[in-house]
């Protein structure tokens, strides 16, 4: 196997001349207003830096808000910081990075105080003690929540309302970013935003943080929301930030299942308070796939869900409540409304689920701090691979590290407070696209965003193959050299080829981990291979202002844990 990829990318998506284009400058530019973003933009400006935040859609558009279930934290005496620890090394199958762990395990009891600090309403028992639920990997009931399934709501909510109290933060809706701007030193300068408007904006900084969030929207089965195109990634590529681990990619196992409708997660905590999953002949299968049943780790209950669907040819498996003790139209609010809609008692009638993309494990390389390889370039949450994960998260890990390590960097951003750098003015245009009769010939972006979704969902979903994940390959390739040459480039084409660039390296992370280790499953490879166990770490090679090619290289794990499961 090749070890380079050759790309050809335009460095630039956008013609542009620094000259002519309106920057506003702050001490720190955030992109992203979820948990880890609006985190670390509070504790940035807390530390005197002045923050501009900026969100594609609205502040409150993100995938902390969709986030149902809770947050994992160590708050009950029968609980430890070592059992925390243990499970997320045991779900992580080998990959996580030890050191990681500790740090945001160790974090979770201020996290959770942050959150009150700032006015979060958490659910309580009677006795005034966290109310706390049990998830898929954890060996306790550890997962505190906010009105029953409407955790990330209220997290979003206390969060935005910190930030637009905090005088040094400054917020703008409705940016697209599309580029991280580079000063004469390479140094990340700022970010190439379009405003709602179609405005080109420069917000220049000597810091750029990303929590950009995931990038589910390259897959057709997804419970991410509209804005989660892996814009992230594919900026930090275009700008020569070593990734790893774009290959793991998780998916939920429950997601509501309605033709016609958009997926709808059905929280982990309706699995942690008893109910079963059943195929379309009532028989409840889990137990055959492992001894936690229906409470496996998320990979495990993905690809059971999936195999008893191609048993038994159908579209879906069921989530049954019924056993449930208690009223579930209580305990689930959301999840009954929404259902509701669709006419389901979810009291009484079992609930059509399937998997869908959920988490994109893999990003940009960061450590601790959220320091990217990229002078001045940082990146925190989802976007950012920090180790805590390995090759599969764990449920409600996620809130927790975009609460630690969201605060962790601001705080490194701050303390390591740089000169503003200048920029290089760059006038130019990417490579001349072809000159058609736009009467004859138009590319057609909604129609290939969906070929690409339903692709992605074939050959890079829940099961792989070298030959999916060859074709994959060829058709990636074929169209981004047709989006990059033909399309205009306005703001849905933009989001396209970030979609077709993360497509196209996590689909070269996949082909390049010949084995199956955590939500990574290769059917070619059903086993793991002591030999792949390692990171998968992608170095983008840029020639001038070109991104020629990307090396694909193997990282050693240099803690000691268990073995892949």
């Amino acid at each position: 196997m090749k070890p380079e990829l050759q790309l050809d990318h335009d460095r630039y998506l956008l013609a542009f001349d620094s000259r002519e284009v309106p920057a506003y400058r702050y001490d720190l530019v955030v992109l992203g207003g979820g948990v880890a973003g609006s985190t670390a933009a509070l504790e940035a400006a807390r530390r005197g830096l002045t923050v501009a935040l900026l969100a594609k859609a609205d502040l409150s558009e993100s995938n902390t808000r969709y986030a149902q279930g809770g947050l994992a934290a160590v708050l009950h005496p029968a609980d430890s910081f070592a059992a925390h620890v243990a499970d997320t090394l045991e779900v992580g199958c080998g990959l996580c990075d030890v050191d990681t762990v500790e740090t945001v395990v160790r974090g979770g009891p201020e996290a959770v105080n942050a959150l009150l600090a700032i006015g979060t309403q958490l659910d309580r028992e009677s006795s005034g003690d966290f109310l706390l639920s049990r998830e898929g990997g954890h060996s306790h009931p550890r997962i505190v929540h906010a009105h029953g399934d409407a955790t990330g709501i209220e997290f979003q909510r206390a969060l935005i309302a910190a930030v637009e109290a905090e005088d040094r933060i400054t917020t703008f809706a409705g940016s697209l970013a599309i580029d991280i701007l580079t000063g004469e030193d390479g140094r990340a300068a700022g970010v190439l935003t379009r405003t709602a408007r179609g405005d080109l904006v420069a917000f220049c900084a000597p810091d750029v943080l990303f929590a950009t969030g995931g990038s589910g929207q390259i897959y057709r089965e997804t419970t991410n929301p509209p804005v989660a195109t892996g814009d992230g990634v594919a900026m930090a590529s275009r700008a020569g930030a070593v990734l790893r681990d774009l290959e793991f990619v998780q998916f939920h196992p429950t997601c509501l299942y309605i033709a016609g409708a958009a997926r709808v997660l059905i929280s982990e905590i309706v699995r942690g308070a008893g109910g079963i999953l059943r195929d379309k002949d009532g028989v409840r299968f889990m137990p055959e796939y492992h001894p936690a049943a229906e409470l496996a780790p998320r990979d495990v209950v993905s690809r059971a869900v999936f195999r008893r669907m191609v048993e038994t040819h159908d579209t879906n498996v069921y989530l049954d409540l019924s056993e449930i003790d208690g009223d579930p139209h209580q305990l689930f609010p959301g999840i009954g409304r929404v259902c509701e809609l669709f006419g389901i008692d979810i009291a009484r009638d079992p609930i059509p689920v399937r998997p869908g993309a959920h988490y994109q494990i893999g990003g940009i390389a960061v450590d601790r701090d959220g320091r990217s390889s990229l002078p001045g370039l940082w990146a925190v949450g989802e976007v950012a691979a920090t180790g805590l994960h390995g090759a599969n998260r764990m449920g409600s890990n996620s809130l927790l590290e975009g609460l630690v390590l969201g605060r962790r960097a601001g705080a490194a951003v701050a303390e390591a407070r740089a000169e503003a750098p200048v920029l290089r003015r760059f006038q130019g245009a990417p490579r001349p696209r072809r000159e058609l009769d736009q009467r004859s010939f138009r590319v057609n972006v909604e129609d290939l965003t969906y070929s690409l979704k339903s692709m992605m969902w074939r050959e890079m979903g829940v099961q792989r193959s070298a030959a999916g994940l060859a074709e994959a390959a060829d058709k990636l390739g074929f169209w981004s050299r047709v989006v990059h040459e033909l399309a205009e480039r306005d703001s849905s084409t933009i989001q396209l080829l970030n979609m077709l660039s993360v497509s196209r390296l996590a689909t070269a992370c996949a082909a390049f981990r010949e084995e199956s280790r955590g939500v990574h499953y290769r059917s070619d490879f059903p086993e793991p291979r002591e030999e792949c166990r390692a990171h998968t770490v992608l170095t983008p090679i840029l020639e001038g202002d070109r991104v020629a090619r990307v090396v694909r290289s193997r990282e050693a794990v240099h803690s000691a844990e268990p073995a892949a499961r």
